[in-house]
């Protein structure tokens, strides 16, 4: 969809969308309910599909996807969710002043500057037009080149809030890669390899199409830093990239990834492993990445190590079709290590 061709409604502009938001354990149990009730009501009376993320998490992140009238009506439903936990909280306190409903948003750091504008303009003229505090954090989540966006105030004035940020995020796409945040388990972390991204969290910008990358359980990745790629469609990115270049005519592309051509001038992409990860990129003898290399069509080169360094540095050069499927496969070979599944 073409967000330029969307009339702007009193439900902002009309376009699929996803918007993610950062919760702790006790909110998502009020928004799941007894036997996913809670949950279950606000998908079907919504339109939005609502998905949370799996694992014993502090956090948990939510994503909601649909037209743009669908995800208010979702961020409605939880906010008044929110507004009616506070209320039954504060029936036995004597607390008098009643807290403001608060979401923490999960935005791409790249379009964290035109949210908050020149000067502070924008958000500044958010905060005034909707009565709703935003603020956008100076730091990155860990491990991602995604910011939080925390939005308090009145339910209304959340909804009012939220619908002014997604005209924001719809007129300025990300720009280059988004490496999402993954909250991690509160138990010892696991540490991927630079760029993996998962599915289910990624709202990449082709052109003027908006991509929405589906929910699955493998990881998905961005091709020069725009295209989501998810592993059912592994199999089409392998063609494309076995495509030999002498034989593809000028500016062929495949439907399955909208402006991307076999033909693209190569260029490098670098990756950081830990160094107890490398060995199951390697393989005995060369013979994972001999493997990976083949499949791939890349050159992937394996800096040597260097003393007082913790990883190693790897660097994948080739079309954007061949980087991306070297880079699934490195991934698939870290997460298969990582969590013990052995070889692939």
């Amino acid at each position: 969809m073409n967000p330029k061709d969307s009339k702007v409604s009193e439900g902002g502009l009309n376009v699929t969308l996803t918007i993610r938001l950062l919760m702790h354990g006790k909110e998502v149990g009020s928004i799941i309910g007894k036997k996913g009730e809670t949950v279950k009501k606000m998908r079907e009376e919504s339109g939005a599909r609502i998905n949370i993320s799996e694992g014993s998490c502090p956090e948990r992140i939510v994503t909601i996807t649909g037209p743009t009238d669908a995800i208010f009506k979702a961020f409605s439903m939880i906010a008044l969710k929110f507004e009616e936990d506070i209320n039954a909280s504060m029936t036995n306190s004597s607390v008098t002043s009643k807290p403001p409903v608060t979401l923490r948003l999960v935005v791409p750091a790249s379009q964290c500057g035109s949210l908050i504008g020149k000067g502070g303009s924008k958000i500044k003229e958010i905060r005034e037009s909707t009565g709703a505090q935003v603020q956008v954090a100076g730091d990155m989540l860990p491990n991602s080149t995604e910011r939080a966006v925390t939005i308090s105030g009145t339910p209304d004035a959340i909804i009012q809030c939220v619908k002014q940020i997604c005209v924001v995020m719809l007129e300025s796409p990300p720009k280059g890669a988004t490496i999402p945040y993954r909250p991690k388990p509160a138990s010892a972390p696991i540490i991927f390899a630079g760029g993996q991204v998962r599915a289910d969290t990624i709202l990449a910008s082709a052109g003027n199409h908006t991509v929405l990358a589906q929910p699955q359980p493998a990881p998905a990745f961005t091709i020069q830093g725009q295209y989501a790629i998810p592993h059912p469609d592994l199999t089409k990115l392998h063609q494309l990239a076995m495509q030999q270049t002498p034989f593809t005519p000028l500016g062929q592309t495949t439907p399955a990834f909208p402006g991307l051509d076999a033909t693209s001038p190569t260029s490098s992409h670098e990756l950081t492993i830990p160094n107890d990860l490398i060995g199951c990129i390697i393989g005995r003898q060369g013979s994972k990445i001999n493997e990976i290399r083949q499949m791939s069509g890349a050159q992937i080169k394996i800096a040597n190590a260097t003393e007082g360094s913790a990883e190693r540095q790897v660097t994948i050069t080739g079309s954007p079709a061949n980087i991306s499927l070297a880079q699934y496969l490195i991934n698939a070979r870290l997460s298969s290590e990582v969590t013990g599944l052995g070889a692939l």
